[in-house]
């Protein structure tokens, strides 16, 4: 009888884990919301300590080490929530996100692999939210002005009202009219 109680008594830590683990991924979801990704960090630490293979706390967690420009704390626990849920969009964004890292300091083997991650989010979801704005700038930050135009279009195509994508098609189309002027000269 002792084994059958201590068998229970497990189960019964397992749960109280699990709902702690909860509390703090929902206190640490809650920061995020409010743009507090830096306060959030270590609510989420806690609850990763206590639920590893948790999807929504490794999503989580890893936005807020990409929101808190963690970026490199942030890619393994994404490619972990990616290894679990293949086809979860959110997780490929993010870890896009976390591949490219600063986008000023980012290699091109970073932006490579970010390039990769964002087209595989839009696989999965084509009317994803600012992928293909975020596609478009890094594009831009690798001089490959029609691939840059083609995907803020795309993200004009999604959202109308993405005035960033506008301001930055506008700035290319402006740019190639200013080219074009001087090839006629």
């Amino acid at each position: 009888m002792a084994h059958g109680t201590q068998r229970s008594n497990m189960t019964k830590q397992d749960q109280d884990k699990a709902t702690r683990a909860r509390r703090l991924q929902s206190k640490g979801a809650a920061l995020l919301e409010e743009g507090k990704a830096r306060q959030a960090i270590p609510h989420l630490e806690q609850a990763h300590k206590l639920d590893r293979g948790n999807v929504p706390i490794l999503i989580n967690l890893g936005g807020a080490y990409v929101l808190g420009g963690q970026h490199k704390k942030a890619v393994p626990i994404l490619e972990a929530a990616r290894d679990a849920e293949p086809d979860n969009v959110m997780i490929w964004i993010n870890l896009g996100a976390a591949y490219l890292g600063n986008p000023l300091l980012a290699t091109p083997e970073q932006q490579e692999m970010a390039i990769a991650a964002f087209e595989t989010a839009l696989e999965l979801d084509p009317a994803a939210p600012n992928v293909h704005y975020n596609l478009g700038l890094v594009h831009l930050d690798r001089d490959d002005v029609d691939r840059a135009r083609e995907t803020f279009q795309r993200a004009l195509q999604v959202n109308p009202f993405d005035s960033d994508a506008g301001y930055w098609l506008q700035k290319l189309e402006g740019l190639e009219e200013k080219e074009g002027g001087q090839d006629d000269s």
